[in-house]
């Protein structure tokens, strides 16, 4: 083992030593962004770079698990990225799919999908739900979403949509609707209905920017920027964001 790596394993133990267990965040978003750039630097092609970033997860969910975090939300494919060139899109989906398999087989945690899966292939979106019913639901386990085929303009669009339609199938006019519409209406109808907003957002790669990451659900979160590329975020560098949230005075807006 290398000097550096004594040396990250003293840091690491003392970044631990001082977290306080009850400032740590119930719910964390990662926004896993730098896997090309990443491949690109180590000369490998894109395929490997998502495939990296896709173990990447694993290891994060670990980490997280170990400091007793009960959601984690990673944004793995975008809207946006739809619109790819072909080959790339379809390496991201392998990933993803190998992914949400391996994580619904661990038996740790309970997959979910975030996003329009319909706007995914059909064989892949097919294969993806697949791999996330298998996983296990029971209390007290760890809650993984996994948004692919996700846009926070989307499920806004989509929340408004379902609500709408769940709506008018009770005989309301529109201008019921309008009329007695309230912030929780639009909570009920989001992704991630049921489950505790993110208290804290990590992105990887040196953007400072949300890109519509959670857009509803993270009004009051706390935000981390990292440099790091996503494949080599290390434990370190999630005890480091730990530390900054738990430094932070969280007024929600008041």
């Amino acid at each position: 083992m290398g000097l550096s790596h004594v040396a990250y394993g003293v840091y690491e133990r003392r970044l631990l030593k001082h977290l306080d267990p009850s400032r740590m965040p119930r719910h964390v978003g990662a926004i896993v962004d730098g896997n090309r750039r990443w491949a690109k630097d180590a000369r490998m092609d894109l395929e490997q770079g998502y495939r990296a970033g896709a173990a990447k997860v694993d290891e994060f969910l670990d980490w997280c698990h170990e400091l007793g975090v009960g959601t984690v939300t990673f944004w793995v494919l975008s809207t946006d990225n739809l619109q790819r060139p072909e080959a790339e899109l379809t390496s991201i989906l392998d990933a993803v799919e190998a992914l949400v398999g391996r994580l619904a087989d661990d038996g740790r945690w309970h997959v979910r999908l975030i996003g329009n899966l319909q706007l995914l292939p059909d064989d892949s979106s097919a294969r993806l739900e697949r791999a996330a019913a298998a996983s296990p639901d029971t209390d007290g386990i760890m809650q993984v979403n996994v948004c692919v085929g996700y846009g926070g303009r989307q499920e806004l669009t989509d929340a408004m949509r379902a609500l709408l339609l769940a709506e008018a199938a009770k005989g309301r006019s529109l201008e019921e609707v309008a009329s007695t519409l309230e912030v929780d209406h639009i909570a009920d109808h989001l992704y991630t209905k049921g489950q505790p907003d993110p208290d804290l957002v990590i992105r990887t790669s040196g953007e400072q920017r949300l890109s519509g990451f959670l857009l509803w659900q993270s009004v009051h979160s706390e935000f981390y920027f990292s440099d790091v590329l996503w494949p080599a975020f290390r434990r370190v560098d999630l005890l480091r964001a730990m530390r900054s949230y738990a430094a932070r005075e969280r007024r929600f807006g008041a």
